[in-house]
C-alpha cells in the first residue's frame, strides 16, 4: 500500500493524498504508470470493497476505482496486503474486468 496524491477529484473520482493499494504488474514500472485502488476510511457496504487494517484502523480498497497514476503521485509506502486479502481483491479485478 502507498500514499497517492490523486489531485483533485471530478464526479466520484478520489481526490486527495491518500492511501491505495498498487496492482500493477512488474513491467508496467518501466512506464512509471502504475495501476492504483484507493482506499477509503468510509464503510459503504459495496461488494466490490475489500476490507483491510491501515494503521490500526478499519479502511477499504476500492476495487471498483480502477486508477492509473503517475509514479511521481506515490508518496511512500505505507503498509502491506496480507495473502488473503490480495486473493480477494484478484478475484473481484476478474470479476470486474471479466478476465
Amino acid at each position: 500500500m502507498w500514499l497517492c496524491d490523486f489531485g483533485e477529484p471530478i464526479g466520484h473520482e478520489p481526490g486527495a493524498v491518500r492511501p491505495a493499494v498498487m496492482v500493477s504488474a512488474d513491467q508496467t514500472a518501466e512506464y512509471d504508470l502504475p495501476i492504483v485502488l484507493p482506499i477509503s476510511r468510509t464503510r459503504r457496504g459495496y461488494r466490490t470493497h475489500i476490507e483491510v487494517e491501515l494503521s490500526g484502523e478499519p479502511s477499504y480498497v476500492q476495487c471498483e476505482l480502477i486508477c492509473v497514476r503517475s509514479a511521481q503521485r506515490l508518496l511512500h509506502r505505507v503498509g502491506e496486503l496480507d495473502p488473503l486479502e490480495i486473493i480477494r481483491i484478484e478475484n473481484i479485478l476478474r470479476r470486474l474486468l471479466k478476465l
